[in-house]
């Protein structure tokens, strides 16, 4: 009898904290639960198109045709082949299934994997439309509470519709009705039983099992979705028999894709909600063109997957992806069952999943996901050294045996001449953004690496430290306080006590080599960290932040320290794009723009951008420009704009090469790969290489690349020298002239082609006088110690050198430590 009563009492607690721990998790997800009432809203909708400046169709946003459907339109055999194979017990549960949970738990205890899935329809439904595909139980308390809320709000027949209509099926095909279009060009009483089951067998995986682009997968998905309903009951052993030995018989009905470009098109996207709300934006058949050049962007992704992939192959090979199966304690599975395994492998970007079949000394044998046998060569292979830290890689290997062993399910990179190499998913993140300086038009922009792996725009959403990316910047303001290009400061460490620390704040130049007195000009070319704080000290601390804050730079992203002179201000890779186009444009800020025009479907023009161009208005001339040309403000004087550019400019050309006496290098010197006399660049490495940019122009256009982890506390590393490393791959630290720059140059090769030079004129307002390189000062020689220099009006040097000194181009370059 106690025993009985102690049983009651402990479960009637355990039900009571149970009741207890159900409310509190309620109360906790209730803010984040949505209302649901906007889901009834189901209506005919036509796509919005977005298409790149020359008319490529980037994407389509919205239903398609003959969405939605009532659930009496939709034939009884495609609601039993989605019920069989997604939710068979979907009328008899509350949006949750009990026995489905304990059925799903029991397989998991039993086999340790998961096999069978325990989300229901009305589940599928709540985490597609509320939630994101984020891993973690909290998320899966919010889809089981918007679950019942939703089976409390809608009948059966209303979620199961509304499922069917709103689904994602592949193809850009959202909604059955979608999906009959699209791969057969029927209505869906049109369809048959084996096109039926084709549909339902989509939701699992609508890329990887797409009868257009995997019709071999897609038909044993479809005949899995056959025999699920053969198992329920849906339909005989005869029609099954029947059905499942029918061809693939989809292929594309409607408008192909010209130009993926994911990132912008969400731009897009979410430009157009915000200006025309959701409903109208999505179904109103806009056609939407955007400032983007389709060969240009494409040049700006390519350029950018790939100096990511160089990087990654810098540093090392992580291993395998997974273990297919253990050659030595077990047998080799058949093809089928290797190509069954490979399914799970999720292909991002370009890689390309396989199995490793047979390693050779110099080469090895693969199988692709896609059912292709194909040879990794040893050329494709001997990049991969073992991968040990971000800062240190194993030995070369010397035969394939090496790098792979069969079994393991690697990832590969289809080459231009056909060939496969071996790949790896690349760990850290970039960004690229092209502008033009004279209106703000965006030629290209590249969030990421790949927009399925995140749809984190870095380009527009990560706030980053510059590095010395801020340097033009400062000694523009340095210029307007009266600096100029021959200007001559130490060049030396700085020492100075911190008393709120207790620590001496020493910055240092990066290599932490030191040449003593030297010029503005080549400071900024080779990034002389002392002299950026010299400069700032010089201007003052305030001006310098209030001269920074004119390039549209966030007050609140500027910070009032003397470390803002070596780049500590976070600014995303858009807005310093728009910062460094003051320089290209003669000083004017302009507006960054990437639609140029919304038409309706009618064709009828809605929406035009009229940018602001980069001009004066005292100089427009009213018979060459229409009269609603409106000019960008201007924030610096034209000579200010034209110093600074023409300074890094230095930054890629150097110092010359007369006699082989002054031909000192700038940090960007890569960039003479391009053999351009109008291009000037700046480089860009904070500490530790967490973040690493290049940023470079010419009158027509100005490019920023950043590259970094995601998570700002990683270092990108170095890479240890090897003399197997082909001749493309840089050893050492990495920085923005070897980790940024390479992206640039590839994408400028390709943005820049057939182009004429555009150099930035001097404007009004200068003079040229021949300086001493040494001190500065006027010279009347002709020789490697001299140069002409640029100077506002009433700035250049009045006086001659006396006597020619030392020339410091000649002198060693000295560390810290020598100097001290």
């Amino acid at each position: 009898m106690i025993l009985l009563k102690r049983t009651l009492q402990f479960f009637i607690i355990c039900t009571f904290l149970g009741l207890i721990t159900l409310v509190s998790l309620y109360y906790y997800v209730k803010s984040d639960i949505p209302s649901v009432q906007v889901l009834k809203d189901v209506q005919l909708q036509t796509p919005m198109q977005v298409f790149s400046r020359d008319g490529q169709l980037i994407n389509q946003f919205g239903e398609k045709r003959r969405i939605p459907v009532t659930i009496e339109e939709i034939p009884k055999p495609l609601l039993d082949a989605f019920l069989a194979t997604e939710d068979n017990r979907f009328y008899q549960h509350i949006g949750i299934d009990p026995i489905g949970i304990v059925r799903s738990a029991m397989v998991l205890i039993s086999t340790g994997e998961k096999k069978q899935g325990a989300s229901t329809i009305t589940m599928q439904l709540a985490r597609n439309f509320f939630l994101t595909r984020e891993k973690a139980y909290i998320r899966k308390v919010k889809e089981i509470f918007i679950a019942l809320h939703i089976e409390n709000i809608l009948s059966k027949d209303e979620i199961l519709a509304l499922y069917l209509n709103k689904i994602e099926l592949g193809n850009r095909a959202f909604g059955i009705g979608a999906a009959a279009q699209v791969y057969y060009g029927k209505t869906l009483n049109e369809l048959n039983l084996a096109q039926m089951a084709m549909i339902a067998g989509l939701p699992k995986a609508p890329s990887a099992l797409n009868p257009i682009r995997n019709p071999v997968r897609a038909k044993a998905r479809r005949n899995v979705v056959l025999g699920r309903m053969l198992a329920e009951g849906y339909i005989t052993k005869a029609v099954y028999d029947e059905t499942k030995v029918e061809p693939i018989t989809a292929f594309f009905h409607g408008a192909e894709i010209d130009l993926y470009a994911p990132y912008i098109s969400e731009m897009v996207r979410a430009e157009m909600v915000a200006r025309y709300g959701y409903e109208r934006a999505y179904n109103s058949g806009f056609n939407v063109y955007t400032s983007v050049d389709s060969k240009v962007q494409k040049a700006a992704q390519t350029a950018l997957v790939d100096n990511l992939h160089a990087y990654d192959m810098r540093h090392g090979f992580r291993g395998p992806e997974a273990i297919l199966w253990n050659v030595e304690n077990q047998q080799a599975p058949s093809e089928s069952d290797i190509l069954e395994k490979l399914k799970s492998a999720n292909e991002i970007g370009p890689l390309l999943a396989a199995a490793v079949m047979k390693v050779e000394e110099k080469s090895a044998q693969v199988l692709l996901k896609n059912g292709e046998h194909a040879t990794l060569d040893w050329e494709n292979l001997k990049w991969a050294r073992k991968y040990i830290t971000r800062y240190r890689q194993s030995y070369a290997p010397k035969a394939a045996t090496d790098i792979l062993n069969p079994g393991e399910q690697i990832w590969l990179r289809k080459k231009d001449d056909g060939s496969y190499i071996l790949s790896q998913l690349p760990e850290p993140a970039s960004a690229l953004v092209s502008l033009d300086p004279n209106d703000g038009r965006i030629k290209a922009i590249v969030g990421g690496y790949s927009f399925e792996q995140s749809q984190y725009n870095r380009a527009v959403q990560a706030k980053r430290q510059v590095g010395s990316n801020i340097k033009p910047f400062i000694y523009s303001a340095a210029i307007e306080r009266g600096y100029t290009l021959a200007s001559i400061l130490n060049d030396a460490p700085i020492n100075q006590w911190d008393k709120s620390q207790g620590v001496a704040w020493r910055p240092k130049n990066s290599p932490a080599v030191y040449n003593g007195p030297i010029r503005i000009r080549r400071a900024l070319a080779q990034s002389k960290n002392v002299i950026s704080v010299r400069l700032l000290r010089g201007v003052g601390l305030q001006r310098t932040a209030d001269h920074l804050l004119r390039f549209g730079f966030a007050n609140s992203d500027i910070n009032r320290s003397e470390s803002l002179a070596l780049g500590s201000a976070s600014i995303t890779p858009l807005e310093l794009a728009r910062g460094m186009s003051t320089f290209a444009n003669g000083g004017h800020l302009i507006t960054p723009y990437f639609i140029t025009e919304v038409q309706d479907f009618a064709g009828n023009v809605l929406f035009k951008t009229e940018p602001e161009l980069a001009c004066d208005n005292e100089t427009i001339k009213p018979s060459k420009q229409p009269p609603s040309v409106t000019c960008a403000p201007r924030i610096i004087s034209k000579q200010n704009a034209f110093l600074i550019a023409d300074a890094m400019n230095s930054a890629i050309w150097g110092g010359g090469s007369w006699a082989h006496k002054t031909g000192w290098s700038g940090t960007g010197w890569r960039a003479q790969s391009l053999e351009r006399r109008d291009l000037s660049g700046k480089t860009g490495t904070t500490n530790d290489s967490i973040d690493t940019w290049f940023s470079g122009f010419n009158r027509n256009i100005m490019t920023t690349v950043w590259v970094g982890f995601d998570n700002p506390g990683n270092p990108l590393g170095r890479s240890t020298y090897n003399s197997n490393l082909d001749s493309g791959q840089i050893s050492g630290a990495e920085s923005g002239a070897k980790t940024a720059q390479p992206a640039w140059i590839d994408y400028m090769k390709l943005a820049l082609k057939d182009k004429p030079e555009a150099p930035i004129e001097p404007p009004e307002g200068l003079v040229s006088v021949r300086i001493d390189l040494a001190t500065g000062l006027l010279s009347h020689k002709n020789d490697y110690t001299s140069r002409f220099e640029y100077f506002t009006k009433g700035t250049s040097p009045t006086k001659y050198v006396l006597q020619q000194p030392v020339n410091v181009f000649e002198e060693e370059t000295k560390t810290e430590e020598e100097l001290f």
